[in-house]
């Protein structure tokens, strides 16, 4: 069996426009007095992934700033079209030995613990998994995708907020974005990722329904509550504080 090497693809190159931010990147902002990509940047070099790229554009410079001195590939988005389009950057500068990598946002990723991206990671390697992801349980998914599954718990869907009915609004169950894709798995669909008639971009999530439609390998890991908040607003950093802190 192939030796497996694991990589990471953290995308950071998001404008944030209600961070109202104009020369510098929101995942530079600090988080318990670290940038939040920090949170992220250290989790995984202690779990010794192999290669850590991320995937830069708005107040680049910022994140460079941030990073300078650590073991990171960069890679540059220059149109913002997305987060498919966004992994696909990163993939075009991902060492070739790399086998399967795990994909997180900058700004949303400094919850996760070593527990949880190792509990993904063996789930993905034991089943040689074309794709595996986290799933978490809320108490408002609000705005969130929502897991749908069948009878035998098998995932038949991923539905976002504004396509789901009034059933599947009530699912607790939602995605966070953590992936773990294999590299091949990769390299044959994202380029089949469709451009949204409305924004124009390409999601990630798409992935996630061509490896349905194409009977791909998909597995999930579902880590119950955790603490996790995406940050789009100073309100919502403010938040994720009180949280990292545990403060009410």
């Amino acid at each position: 069996m192939q030796k497996r090497n694991l990589g990471a693809i953290i995308l950071a190159a998001g404008k944030g426009k209600r961070m109202k931010s104009k020369d510098a990147n929101k995942v530079t902002l600090p988080l318990a007095d670290k940038p939040l990509i920090l949170h992220a940047i250290h989790l995984l070099e202690k779990i010794h992934f192999g290669a850590i790229v991320v995937v830069i554009g708005f107040a680049k410079e910022s994140v460079k700033k941030v990073l300078h001195g650590s073991q990171i590939i960069f890679a540059e988005q220059n149109k913002r079209l997305g987060t498919g389009h966004a992994v696909k950057c990163g993939l075009a500068k991902l060492p070739s030995d790399i086998t399967d990598v795990l994909v997180i946002q900058g700004d949303d990723s400094h919850f996760y613990n070593e527990e949880t991206i190792q509990k993904l990671a063996n789930a993905h390697l034991s089943v040689d998994a074309s794709l595996t992801f986290l799933t978490i349980e809320v108490g408002n998914p609000f705005g969130l995708g929502r897991i749908v599954r069948d009878k035998s718990d098998k995932v038949i869907d991923i539905v976002e907020e504004k396509d789901a009915t009034e059933e599947q609004k009530m699912i607790k169950e939602v995605n966070p974005a953590c992936y773990l894709f294999s590299v091949k798995f990769l390299k044959k669909y994202i380029t089949h990722i469709p451009k949204s008639p409305v924004t124009g971009e390409y999601y990630l999530t798409s992935l996630i329904h061509i490896a349905i439609k194409h009977q791909e390998k998909i597995e999930t890991v579902n880590a119950g509550v955790m603490p996790w908040r995406g940050v789009n607003t100073r309100e919502e950093l403010e938040e994720a504080e009180r949280m990292y802190r545990g403060l009410p």
